[in-house]
């Protein structure tokens, strides 16, 4: 029990990262330095989840899921610093 990555758990996974790249916002304004930050962490957590959809669809369920991770946490650290606006404490871990 819980030593798997199951079907079930990725699509689990892709589906609430989906939802929080969909819903987040950029929260600082386009002349504060932080910009940037929230603009990489973005990107980051975009290619992360292009990264796990390759992977799954090669089979690769290990792979895809520590993506899918990587993508959430660039999401979820963005929302603690404060670059992203994410209150649904379904999606973002400090929201």
């Amino acid at each position: 029990m819980g030593r798997e990555i199951t079907e079930e758990k990725l699509q689990k996974y892709f589906k609430i990262t989906a939802e929080a790249l969909e819903t987040l916002e950029i929260a600082v304004h386009e002349k504060s330095l932080l910009r940037g930050v929230a603009q990489d962490f973005l990107t980051m957590a975009r290619s992360y989840f292009e990264d796990a959809k390759y992977y799954y669809e090669k089979g690769d369920y290990v792979t895809a899921f520590a993506a899918l991770n990587y993508a959430h946490g660039f999401i979820d650290a963005g929302v603690r610093l404060g670059v992203f606006k994410g209150e649904d404490d379904r999606l973002f871990a400090f929201g």
